[in-house]
């Protein structure tokens, strides 16, 4: 009997590799839309990941769980390639739930704060543009 094709998975961060696997069975993973699996068999896609949980199945580890923040998941034939902001991994899921939201949550307010200093300083250099374009 012949085993079925396994697939390869790289879940990468902005810096980083965060998990390189070989031989995985299935993959389960979170859009706005719901939940989805991916079998080696299915057909190329491509997602845009909600912050969620992250499941991938190895012979090897059994179940992995990966919390991720939002990214993209793209499969072309037997790779599938991840790429997120953050990621968080973890074997309780309520603990790694909680660590995801507080993680999460303080890159949101961090991004808050950098986004509302932008926004003034780019309100300031149109004031004194304009006042330049006035002289």
């Amino acid at each position: 009997m012949a085993q079925a094709p396994l697939m390869h998975l790289k879940l990468l961060l902005p810096f980083r590799v965060f998990a390189n696997e070989t031989a995985v069975s299935r993959i389960v993973a979170e859009t706005r839309e719901g939940s989805f699996g991916l079998l080696a068999h299915r057909l190329d896609c491509v997602a845009a990941l909600a912050p969620g949980i992250l499941i991938y199945e190895t012979e090897a580890k059994g179940e992995v769980y990966v919390a991720v923040d939002e990214g993209v998941l793209v499969k072309s034939h037997w790779d599938v390639l991840v790429s997120v902001r953050n990621a968080v991994a973890g074997t309780d899921l309520g603990q790694l739930r909680q660590a995801v939201e507080r993680e999460f949550l303080t890159l949101t307010d961090r991004e808050e704060s950098i986004h509302s200093v932008l926004a003034r300083m780019e309100s300031g250099f149109i004031s004194r543009l304009a006042e330049f374009h006035r002289d």
